[in-house]
């Protein structure tokens, strides 16, 4: 599947959306970017906000993020975000993205890698 420029910018406000609606505690926002997969495994967005807290900490409250360049894996498009968590260690978080029958981009799930450096 062509990723267009277009697709690009879309996937990303998505993302940064996310992130910005888990800085407020925005369980109810947060959930709404998530595919219709994603949703169903969760319920509800308390349970999804709670998962991404204990599981995603660096997702939940990054002290900064570094968009990189859309790419496939395994026939997902997936955006590769770099996080650095509130206690400086950094991940690429590679986003799982979804283009729904609407047309509109989901984000289909997130797989934490660790990036091997120092403490910053």
């Amino acid at each position: 599947m062509e990723v267009t420029d277009n697709d690009a910018i879309t996937i990303r406000f998505l993302i940064e959306h996310q992130l910005a609606a888990f800085q407020k505690d925005d369980a109810q926002g947060a959930f709404t970017f998530a595919s219709p997969a994603i949703q169903a495994q969760f319920g509800t967005s308390d349970n999804f906000i709670q998962m991404v807290k204990i599981s995603y900490p660096a997702v939940y409250r990054p002290r900064s993020v570094f968009f990189e360049k859309i790419t496939t894996i395994q026939g997902n498009i997936t955006q590769p975000v770099l996080l650095l968590a509130s206690d400086g260690v950094p991940f690429r978080a590679l986003y799982f993205m979804e283009k729904q029958p609407d047309n509109t981009w989901r984000i289909n799930g997130c797989f934490l890698v660790s990036v091997e450096s120092k403490e910053v």
